[in-house]
């Protein structure tokens, strides 16, 4: 003989009632067959709604054994509950507990989603099932637009979605006028007829008296289990479930169908694609329904990922414009002088440094220029103007090492360098010294630098301060004319060379001084390399921009924490959305998947809005002050901050959306 469809043995619940227990059901005893149509009856306090959510497996006996179709529930962990609630039940509540975000066909086909069907089945059967029960016409209707007895209609079509084996009805016609009442009833008689087991919880008679068999409790105890005279010869011996409900209308003919639906197993991605959507397209809902919280919520991700990206286009772009000044005043170079160190009293005694040191130095993969450099100090005139300038011997290389840029004119080149050229290069202190009070230009005037006449051939423009640039006048002639004219030695006071810039400083500075050790058979130089001070600025910069960087991730953390106190109150609002949900088959990991969707919802459009904020501010910041420099943002830096609003909103979001799905099904519906 086939065990009965719902067992109970010595089934006991208790509630914790301040320091002593509440037994609220004692001991209880029961067999309903498949078929059956039952009553549950008795006074308030009995524990019919206890036993009903226990029957349903949203509630767990303290004690006792409850089998469902053969299954022992206690030995089913919280998503084989979901799965027996999803596959076996359908619940009808006394409050429709409609969800007042989705239509009515949302709200049916709520259950088909985590059961895994697709959306074309789920809504095709929906549709089919709202118009069986005379509701074809309000399917895109909210449950505010319904009125009581059409959302316990909707509310019978949840219940049916999924081919329901057994109907749980709570108070099906508690809130309802009379009308409404008999045709809820009328349709519960019809699918009881199909072949489902229904089991009403009533305090009314006259309710109860439609069905086949009345159990009546009185203190947790079942004092009556009698069969009534509507009872038929099936629901006194009943047979195997019959087939799955026909989609015909209410007055039609009840037909035998089974009580499960056949249809193709989903695939699991297809499923899990569908729960997401779902789960996307509550999010969204609840962030339009409660917009100004939503904004409010973002208003510390948006200040957060604005700040982080902002101090990183601020920092990569004083610091390109800082490399920029640097490079501009010859920076990544490294000067090699005779002596042993400055102020070494035998430097000048030294000749070894040569010019064909320089040229082979030139030569070398790492050097990107080379310039003898020799230099003197003279008096320079010209007409009535006199003034004390340095004179530097370079060679036509030196400009591109140190950076040096024209204001006007040219540099002279290599010709002018072999022939000795009388023709002199002046720096801009010394063009406003010589030239600004006789309003004349400098180029192609002659100069006298000492006894020795110069044409001017170019100006160059001010250098940046730092690195022994001062307001002294400065001159630049070839090498080899400072050389014979002034000095009449052919020894160098040192050897400028511009490193190639993918070259590391240190590493050039160890092959020169390899190189030079080699060829003069000593140390006979000293080398200063001015990399060091680059190193030494930019580290500042990037120091400052990490400490900007830091507030402005602290800001990111306190927007993180108000996402978590805001998913928290949005837990706590929604308990009974979280209820119904698990009651129509909801796992544990669909309740979480919901709420942290949101979280990173919220985050992730606030890490968005926090971008173009931006970028706004980066753009004003260039039109007013981009003459000093202009903000550079990083692709890098965009995609992590897009990055960490995400995971803000999942380490955020985790514990309220974990703190969701921990919930009990009986006491969050209880809450709603």
């Amino acid at each position: 003989m086939a065990e009965p469809l719902i067992v109970l043995e010595g089934l006991r619940r208790d509630f914790q009632a301040g320091e002593g227990t509440l037994t609220v059901l004692k001991d209880i005893d029961l067999t309903i067959e498949a078929g059956e149509m039952v009553a549950i009856v008795g006074a308030s306090g009995s524990g019919k709604s206890t036993l009903m959510n226990i029957l349903g497996c949203l509630d767990r006996p303290s004690a006792g054994h409850y089998r469902v179709a053969g299954k022992e529930t206690s030995e089913l962990d919280a998503d084989e509950l979901a799965a027996l609630r999803r596959e076996h039940f359908g619940f009808i509540f006394q409050r429709y507990h409609l969800l007042s975000e989705l239509t009515a066909l949302g709200n049916v086909e709520m259950p088909a989603i985590y059961a895994g069907w697709s959306a074309r089945d789920r809504q095709a059967r929906a549709a089919a099932l709202l118009g069986r029960l005379g509701m074809g016409d309000r399917l895109r209707h909210r449950p505010g637009q319904l009125s009581g007895g059409q959302q316990q209609r909707v509310s019978i079509a949840r219940a049916l979605m999924n081919g329901a084996e057994v109907i749980l009805a709570d108070e099906p016609t508690g809130a309802l006028d009379r009308q409404s009442g008999e045709e809820v009833l009328k349709i519960l008689g019809e699918l009881n007829a199909e072949g489902r087991t229904v089991i009403i919880v009533t305090h009314d008679m006259n309710v109860a008296a439609r069905a086949g068999r009345i159990i009546e409790l009185s203190d947790g105890l079942v004092v009556a289990d009698r069969r009534t005279e509507q009872a038929t010869p099936e629901q006194a011996a009943p047979a195997p479930a019959a087939a799955a409900p026909a989609d015909h209308p209410p007055d039609s003919a009840p037909q035998p169908a089974p009580a499960r639906i056949a249809r193709a197993a989903p695939s699991s991605w297809h499923s899990g694609l569908d729960q997401f959507g779902e789960a996307f397209r509550m999010a969204l809902r609840s962030m339009n329904a409660h917009r100004l919280r939503t904004g409010l919520t973002m208003l510390g991700i948006v200040i957060g990922i604005a700040s982080v990206v902002c101090v990183v286009a601020l920092g990569e772009g004083s610091r390109q414009k800082v490399l920029s000044n640097i490079s501009g005043l010859g920076t990544n170079t490294i000067e090699i002088f005779a002596g042993k160190d400055f102020g070494d009293t035998r430097s000048g005694k030294i000749t070894t440094l040569v010019v064909a040191d320089a040229r082979e130095l030139a030569r070398q993969p790492y050097v990107a220029a080379a310039t003898p450099t020799v230099s003197t100090s003279s008096t320079v005139r010209f007409g009535a103007k006199e003034a004390s300038a340095l004179v530097n011997g370079v060679s036509e290389q030196y400009f591109a090492a140190k950076g040096t840029k024209l204001a006007s004119g040219r540099f002279f080149d290599a010709t002018d360098v072999a022939n000795r050229a009388l023709e002199v290069v002046v720096d801009e202190n010394t063009r406003k010294a010589l030239f600004d009070e006789v309003g004349l230009s400098a180029l192609g005037q002659v100069i006298f630098i000492g006894s020795v006449p110069a044409r001017v051939i170019g100006v160059t423009q001010t250098q940046q301060g730092g690195f022994g640039s001062s307001q002294n006048l400065s001159l630049y002639l070839p090498y080899t004319t400072v050389q014979t004219r002034f000095l009449g030695s052919t020894s160098l006071r040192s050897i400028t060379l511009k490193v190639h810039d993918e070259v590391e400083s240190a590493y050039a500075e160890q092959a020169v001084t390899a190189f030079l050790t080699q060829r003069h058979g000593t140390k006979d130089f000293f080398i200063i390399n001015t990399d060091d001070i680059r190193r030494t600025i930019t580290s500042t910069t990037q120091a400052l921009t990490l400490l900007i960087a830091a507030i402005a991730v602290i800001s990111l953390v306190v927007g993180g924490i108000g996402v978590m106190n805001i998913m928290l109150v949005s837990v706590s609002e929604r308990v009974g959305e979280i209820g119904v949900r698990m009651a129509v088959g909801a796992r544990q990991n669909n309740i979480l998947q919901q709420f942290l969707t949101e979280a990173v919802m919220v985050c992730l459009l606030g890490g968005m809005l926090g971008i173009a904020l931006a970028l706004g501010f980066g753009f004003a910041f260039n039109l007013v002050a981009g003459s000093m420099f202009s903000l550079i943002y990083s692709s890098t830096s965009i995609i992590a901050a897009v990055a960490c609003s995400s995971l803000i909103g999942i380490v955020f979001g985790f514990l309220p959306a974990r703190s969701a799905s921990k919930l009990d099904p009986v006491v969050a519906l209880a809450r709603d």
